[in-house]
């Protein structure tokens, strides 16, 4: 799985744009979300295709900003402070988490700045 990266405009449409032209194209989006700041929509979606979907969407004139390996964990939802220990060990260690959001199976998907250490770090939380 990826993280695909974009930024769409603010505007109504943009995000059902964006699902269309990759639900034509056979891209599936298993999981994650847009969160507007000033004028622009910064958009994180997990693909399994990013090639297919980066293909499609710079067709459609639409940017894809980066593609990222992903972190895909774990927490015990029936312990809390699952979230804040494993981010503690990656503070620890130095590494930062540049995006977070679930996916549809309720998995938590890291985007960092240390992928090969930050498997290794956080192995108990593995899938």
């Amino acid at each position: 799985m990826y993280d695909i990266y974009l930024i769409l405009a603010n505007i109504p449409g943009e995000l059902g744009k964006l699902g269309n032209i990759l639900g034509a194209a056979g891209v599936s989006l298993e999981g994650g979300g847009v969160f507007t700041m000033e004028e622009m929509g910064h958009a994180h979606f997990l693909v399994n295709d990013p090639i297919t979907a980066c293909a499609a969407l710079k067709a459609r004139g639409i940017v894809v900003k980066a593609i990222s390996d992903v972190l895909i964990r774990r927490l015990d939802q029936g312990i809390p402070g699952q979230l804040g220990a494993l981010c503690a060990i990656l503070a620890e260690n130095n590494i930062n988490i540049i995006t977070q959001y679930s996916d549809h199976h309720n998995q938590l998907i890291l985007v960092v700045d240390d992928f090969i250490r930050a498997t290794q770090l956080t192995e108990k939380w593995a899938s």
